[in-house]
């Protein structure tokens, strides 16, 4: 039996790395997992790659439309959500000098705008009872040059889990955060380009135990905050960065 048999997930941004790892670790422990993501090719392939229990719904968590047209799904097919993997996100490199509104706009309304928006619309389906696990990331608590709106917007997040975490408790429902370091993903491509290599190694030389992460890991801390052996943890922020903010 898996440890999530018969529950219903819902995981955003869940068509590549830490997204799609916890996706597949959830639909391998027997839950149903929604997947969002804004690509339908993207999702396509996810899906695939999934295998079973899964269904993918094309959608933006920064347009409200998409998240209440997934949240209708949700409700149509499944009546109701046990766990809420918050994991859109949104990473383009500025300093302070180089930083324009629209950069501002573009991360905050996916990494807290959309994170705030996914869950607050989610509530009248989560189940009491039920977990939420918001990605975060280290960098709200460490200095991080050219990553200043995509920091104070994970800050946000944390925050968040805090915050819902007290507001929920009465149903039972915890609200957790995990907080990845420097994962070895197509974020770095994102970030970086035909740099993504150099800047992986610069990531590398940061961290103690001398390797990025790989996606599993994190979606291992996911599943365990997101599970019954984590019954008694709420409001908590676990970091999953190699000792990269501890040490």
């Amino acid at each position: 039996m898996g440890k999530f048999d018969g529950k219903t997930a819902v995981v955003t941004g869940g068509t590549s790395g830490i997204g799609l790892a916890t996706a597949k670790r959830l639909a391998a422990e027997g839950a149903h997992v929604f997947i969002t993501g804004r690509r339908t090719g993207a999702l396509a392939e996810a899906e695939a790659e999934i295998g079973s229990n899964v269904t993918s719904v094309q959608g933006d968590v920064s347009n409200l439309d998409d998240l209440d047209r997934l949240w209708n799904l949700v409700r149509e097919e499944r009546g109701s959500v046990d766990v809420i993997v918050a994991n859109a996100a949104y990473v383009e490199l500025a300093t302070l000098a180089q930083a324009t509104p629209e950069h501002f706009d573009a991360t905050f309304d996916t990494n807290a705008r959309g994170t705030f928006f996914t869950v607050r619309k989610a509530l009248p389906l989560l189940n009491d009872g039920g977990s939420v696990v918001l990605v975060a990331s280290i960098a709200h608590s460490i200095g991080a040059p050219v990553y200043t709106a995509y920091s104070a917007a994970k800050a946000a997040t944390r925050s968040f889990a805090r915050s819902w975490a007290a507001e929920l408790k009465d149903r039972g429902i915890r609200v957790n955060s995990v907080s990845p370091g420097s994962i070895d993903t197509p974020i770095f491509e994102a970030q970086a380009g035909k740099g993504a290599d150099a800047l992986r190694q610069q990531m590398r030389g940061l961290i103690p135990l001398n390797r990025l992460g790989r996606p599993e890991e994190v979606a291992a801390a996911v599943l365990f905050l997101a599970g019954d052996d984590a019954g008694f943890i709420t409001g908590v922020d676990l970091e999953v960065d190699g000792g990269q903010s501890q040490i």
